[in-house]
């Protein structure tokens, strides 16, 4: 049977931390900034962690699993 390929969108957006989470970064952060306030672009910069939820479909696009 052939290796699962590795979803080359998934690859850019989501990496691994030492602990074995996934790291993700924010929506909402590239355009139309005029009119969010200061704080919301401030929160949006830092990155967030994967839902447990979601943990098992992204691990599948990275082909850990």
């Amino acid at each position: 049977m052939p290796k699962q390929k590795t979803n080359s969108g998934a690859k850019k957006r989501f990496a691994l931390t030492g602990s074995g989470k996934i790291k993700r970064k924010h929506a909402f952060k590239s355009h139309i900034l005029t009119k969010k306030t200061k704080k919301q672009k401030r929160n949006l910069t830092q990155s967030g962690l994967v839902h447990k939820v979601d943990e098992a479909g992204v691990k599948k696009l990275l082909a850990m699993k």
